[in-house]
């Protein structure tokens, strides 16, 4: 069971893992070094620590330890207690959803191992925002999708916006990066995929259309400013489009990952 250990200053060295929690280069730098990333609020938690991941500490205000409760009984990590003036003092903002944990990062799983068993896929280009990445392992989630392969420069998944936003999708959605940016479609390809780039680039068609009959597919998405590359774009199996009213020519790639998600599961 967790220690509850009461905490007083936001100088204890014992709150380093959630220090600056808004300053996304120095989480980036914190979390890599140390090989850690966080988890907020009293659902995404229990989510991390019901899918396995070992925790390294929690951080919560007093009024949330009954709904975690259970949570804490199954765990010898500690408990840092803290009032809520404190808990937004050391994290840079109001923990409104009360409880924080600091988990270990795992290490990346192969391709091969996350793609024996798929048949629905998403491929993420250079999507940079994490609340976007977030949204799309949900929409991927809530489908049925059974993976998510990430380009080198995509945002990680498990910083804390991204599984905020994905209400801990990303725990139960297996997931890897690409290692090869420039050969990743084509390999999808050889691997029995076919991938299905959304695109408004020519002899696109709609995706209802595109994903007809489509056994291994392989869903994929570009960044949020240019879409995908050319190099993406023209080595992918299929181009599809979704249809739109006249005058509007794009959704955001978290909306647009929702609607083409919910066409393919029902292909």
């Amino acid at each position: 069971m967790a220690e509850l250990v009461p905490v007083e200053s936001a100088d204890d060295d014992r709150l380093a893992d959630y220090r600056d929690l808004r300053d996304v280069e120095l989480r980036k730098h914190v979390e890599a070094e140390h090989g850690l990333f966080l988890a907020e609020g009293e659902k995404v938690v229990r989510r991390a620590v019901e899918a396995g991941y070992d925790a390294r500490s929690f951080l919560m205000a007093e009024r949330w330890l009954p709904g975690l409760a259970d949570v804490l009984e199954t765990t010898d990590a500690p408990c840092y207690v803290v009032s809520e003036a404190l808990a937004e003092e050391v994290t840079g903002f109001h923990v409104h959803r009360g409880a924080l944990a600091s988990l270990a990062r795992p290490p990346l799983r192969s391709l091969a191992e996350v793609l024996a068993d798929a048949r629905s896929v998403l491929v993420l280009e250079d999507i940079v925002d994490h609340t976007n990445v977030g949204a799309v392992f949900r929409s991927g989630a809530a489908m049925g999708f059974d993976a998510v392969l990430l380009a080198p420069r995509c945002a990680d998944p498990l910083y804390r916006r991204s599984i905020k936003v994905g209400m801990g999708a990303v725990f139960s959605l297996p997931w890897t990066r690409l290692p090869d940016w420039y050969a990743a479609l084509p390999t999808l390809s050889a691997r029995g995929f076919t991938t299905v780039a959304l695109t408004l680039g020519e002899h696109s068609v709609p995706i209802e259309d595109a994903v007809r009959g489509i056994g291994r597919l392989a869903l994929v998405l570009g960044s949020e400013g240019h879409g995908l590359s050319e190099r993406w774009e023209r080595s992918a199996d299929v181009r599809a489009t979704i249809p739109m009213a006249p005058g509007i020519d794009s959704l955001n790639v978290a909306a647009a990952s929702a609607v083409a998600c919910y066409v393919a599961a029902r292909r």
